[in-house]
């Protein structure tokens, strides 16, 4: 099948497009609001896009708070939802008000970052501390304002919990990051092929 991808003609029940861009990995990005309550929430449209030097990007429909806080305060942690942590990732994807703390919300424990303020989840075997780089925000169809945005940040630190190391890499069969498929689909990480570049 062809569809026109701005009209949205793909006569489908459901938008195919998030099934199509698979696995993504998920991004629990932990803030601060300026009166110190922490924000944990996960996002799927989240990546690292440049290693020199290390920046990650989250990508925000609507201004949520975690890009406000980030925006905010210049710093945001993102912890890698792992396959053990599923059930807390998708409890502190509920909307609920700026007050709430979503890490307690979830039974989550905060670990103190190195270099910047918000927390990182202690339970999470990766987290990378960033300081917050840009917003750029989409435009809409006919070129308005849209409601999406992507927030990018350089990572200052990285957490790496030792029982994932193996020799001199990190085992990610070890880790079992949890990707974003289409729908209400999740993939685990827990098998891995190795190829050569000729």
């Amino acid at each position: 099948m062809f569809y026109d991808a701005v009209a949205n003609t793909h006569g489908l029940k459901w938008d195919p497009f998030k099934a199509l861009v698979t696995p993504r990995p998920i991004g629990w990005i932990s803030t601060l609001c300026k009166n110190g309550v922490v924000n944990l929430a996960p996002y799927s449209f989240f990546n690292a896009v440049s290693t020199d030097p290390h920046f990650v990007m989250f990508s925000s429909g609507g201004r949520k708070d975690s890009q406000r806080n980030a925006e905010e305060t210049g710093e945001f942690v993102c912890s890698l939802a792992t396959y053990d942590l599923r059930d807390a990732m998708n409890r502190t994807s509920q909307h609920v008000g700026p007050e709430v703390d979503e890490m307690a919300l979830a039974g989550l424990t905060p670990a103190p970052s190195k270099l910047v303020a918000p927390p990182r989840v202690a339970e999470s075997p990766i987290a990378f501390e960033c300081r917050y780089w840009r917003t750029i925000d989409l435009p809409g169809l006919d070129g308005s304002p849209g409601t999406h945005a992507i927030v990018l940040g350089q990572v200052v630190g990285v957490h790496i919990d030792d029982s994932v190391i193996v020799g001199d890499k990190v085992d990610v069969t070890k880790v079992k990051p949890i990707a974003r498929l289409g729908y209400g689909d999740y993939a685990v990480i827990n098998e891995v092929f190795e190829l050569t570049r000729p």
